[in-house]
């Protein structure tokens, strides 16, 4: 099953719910990542 759960706050890829494993981030700031954009944002900002 694919669901779509939304679009990267980042690069607005859509971001989907795949067989019950959800295949981004919810952020602590309440912001939906992809995996890549969100290893970018940690990579840049190690501290946050």
């Amino acid at each position: 099953m694919k669901e779509l759960v939304g679009t990267c706050t980042t690069c607005s890829k859509e971001v989907y719910c795949l067989d019950g494993f959800f295949n981004g981030i919810y952020s602590d700031d309440r912001k939906l990542y992809c995996f890549e954009c969100y290893e970018s944002s940690k990579e840049e900002n190690p501290q946050g």
